[in-house]
């Protein structure tokens, strides 16, 4: 099937959702004229609401995510599909398997580790016949810190500076909020590994989704949650580093870019991710109290009693950051790197809004009109299930600088 026959260039999958309606109105806002976009979700009226609230006139689409009928058909009017509807571990498999099978290429927000693995089992092969870009995470997780990666990688090739080797990200600034959704997906993990040994296994594995496990090289214990001063990773960074939330699925991302591109960044490539915890002398009780909350999170939704306290207190799925919120908040990460000759780097992304809301908008609304109005520009792959990097690459780094975002990278003196 070729895209003129293709009723849609574009389907927003969980309009009427917290994320959908925000991704919705970024591409009503910057769309250009022309770009066939429709709403898609399970509940017509719903729908008919969020279409007039972003005052367009866009086709609806009205299918169940666990409607297999419904979602073939979805994906094949489509010549992109983009879904917000989560947890993916409940949600996200027809869908995906679906655009697999059409051609269609595929982008989403998700951040859970078993179901990207279930992607590239299930899906990969099939994507790399029907040329279809399955590219999962394209929002705050995991774009920043593959981009991230990708740049640093390019100047130090140019450079002629040899590969990259021991590299971290910090999240040295942060403001935004939480919302129900993201709450729900942590819910949805938790249980689904607590009841499963094997599966806590895979998560547990820094190469949790590579192409090719035994290929990839053997370094040792690389750790998640990782609590350090600032100085061991640079002498520009002061304070104490906690532990980042998003560090142990981010870097299995970048990781998997790595092994897709024929391990380009190194084969002595470690990767790992933090976040400050301030530069005042109480950060390092501030990095432990991060450590303990979010180990309290995650052990606090695996037991009956405290589930049910924080299932009444935490965010319900379908709520977000207010309008203000939203607009006030940023974000900025920093990546630094050593490469085999020594040399040492730094990249930068950097944005403006809540990063899981209002960026992640841009992020995913960028990464979709990549795909739909950049193909001659992407990177030359013929399908499968890739990574924002080894999908859309320097054609989306472009957009997104074009959009405000910074994505720069420097050699440090």
């Amino acid at each position: 099937m070729t895209d003129h026959e293709r009723d849609y260039d574009l389907v927003v999958y969980g309009a009427t959702g917290f994320a959908g309606e925000l991704v919705a109105a970024y591409l009503a806002d910057h769309a250009p004229d022309g770009v066939r976009i429709a709403l898609g979700g399970r509940s017509r009226e719903r729908l008919e609401k969020a279409r007039g609230r972003l005052g367009v006139d866009w086709p609806l689409i009205v299918a169940d995510a666990d409607d297999e009928i419904g979602m073939a058909k979805l994906a094949a009017a489509a010549r992109v599909v983009v879904t917000t509807v989560g947890p993916f571990l409940k949600f996200g498999r027809t869908l995906v398997r679906a655009c697999a099978a059409a051609g269609t290429d595929y982008l989403d927000l998700t951040g859970e580790v078993i179901f990207h693995r279930w992607s590239i089992d299930d899906n990969d092969e099939m994507a790399r016949s029907t040329g279809a870009r399955i590219v999962h995470s394209c929002g705050f997780d995991s774009i920043p810190s593959d981009l991230g990666v990708h740049v640093l990688h390019q100047l130090a090739e140019r450079d002629g500076a040899g590969a990259l080797t021991d590299t971290t990200l910090v999240v040295t600034s942060l403001k935004g909020g939480f919302s129900g959704g993201t709450i729900d997906t942590v819910r949805a993990t938790v249980d689904l590994l607590g009841n499963d040994r094997e599966l806590r296994r895979i998560a547990a594995s820094p190469y949790a989704l590579s192409p090719d496990r035994k290929a990839e090289p053997e370094l040792g214990r690389q750790e998640d949650v990782v609590s350090m001063p600032g100085r061991a990773v640079d002498g520009s960074l002061s304070g104490h580093l906690a532990p980042f939330l998003m560090a142990a699925y981010n870097s299995r991302v970048v990781r998997r870019t790595n092994a897709l591109r024929d391990w380009a960044y190194g084969r002595t490539f470690r990767y790992r991710e933090a976040q400050s915890a301030g530069t005042s002398a109480a950060s390092p009780i501030i990095a432990a109290g991060i450590k303990f909350g979010l180990g309290a999170l995650y052990t606090g939704l695996g037991l009956p009693p405290t589930r049910f306290v924080l299932d009444r207190v935490l965010p319900k799925p379908g709520t977000g950051p207010d309008e203000k919120t939203r607009r006030t908040g940023h974000f900025t990460m920093d990546i630094f790197t050593t490469t085999t000759s020594g040399a040492r780097y730094r990249s930068r992304f950097r944005a403006k809004g809540d990063p899981g809301y209002a960026a992640t908008a841009v992020l995913l609304g960028e990464s979709a009109l990549t795909l739909v109005l950049d193909r001659d520009q992407l990177p030359p792959v013929e399908g499968g299930v890739l990574t924002p990097a080894t999908a859309l690459g320097d054609a989306l780094v472009a957009r997104l600088r074009a959009a405000g975002v910074e994505i720069s990278a420097k050699k440090l003196a």
